[in-house]
């Protein structure tokens, strides 16, 4: 008869994120892991895999749980220009202001410490960024389609120079104290959507 499991795989998944994402890949032990989840180390194994495996499916798991408030933002029936700007300012507000933006943002920080060198964190990465620049992307097409955006701007460029953007400042907001720095840069960009 198999042991049932004495811990709750998902709320060890969610604290095995809010580990990494604090101190990092590299600064995370195995040891770490142990006495954070407050499981043993043959369970954390059983369970999730090897360390990398575990940090793999915390970032599925901050993925989860980050995308679906950019796409009920960006999705919205009515005006669609007003959505993006609301959400390249709650980016930069979170980013400059929020007492936990030391943390950053979790894929930013992955692509930073892991990118380089793990394909499998890198592919990762890259399916976040391609996911929120094809939100941002399709808003403002639909934008440019109710006139709100002029007719001669490229969508996808915007959308794209938004993500880098928006990535850019979730490390400026990490270590900057001036917080009008993130917001200026934000209001900068924003106005490259106004009709001229």
């Amino acid at each position: 008869m198999a042991r049932t499991k004495e811990f709750d795989p998902d709320a060890a998944l969610q604290s095995a994120l809010e580990l990494f994402w604090r101190r990092g890949y590299e600064a995370t032990s195995m040891a770490d892991l142990v006495e954070h989840l407050g499981i043993g180390r043959a369970s954390i194994y059983a369970t999730f895999g090897n360390k990398r495996e575990l940090y793999l499916k915390a970032m599925d798991r901050y993925g989860e749980t980050r995308d679906p408030s950019l796409l009920d933002a960006l999705s919205k029936p009515g005006p669609a220009l007003p959505a993006v700007r609301a959400v390249v300012r709650r980016f930069a507000g979170d980013a400059s202001t929020d007492p936990r933006r030391e943390k950053g943002c979790f894929i930013t920080n992955t692509a930073a410490e892991l990118g380089p060198h793990d394909s499998e964190a890198a592919r990762r990465v890259e399916l976040s960024w391609q996911h929120i620049e094809t939100l941002i992307h399709s808003a403002l097409v639909r934008a440019q389609g109710r006139g709100e955006l002029a007719p001669d701007r490229d969508p996808r460029a915007l959308a794209r120079m938004l993500l880098v953007l928006m990535q850019g400042m979730q490390i400026v907001g990490k270590t900057s104290q001036d917080p009008a720095r993130v917001r200026d840069a934000a209001e900068q960009a924003l106005s490259l959507l106004d009709r001229d």
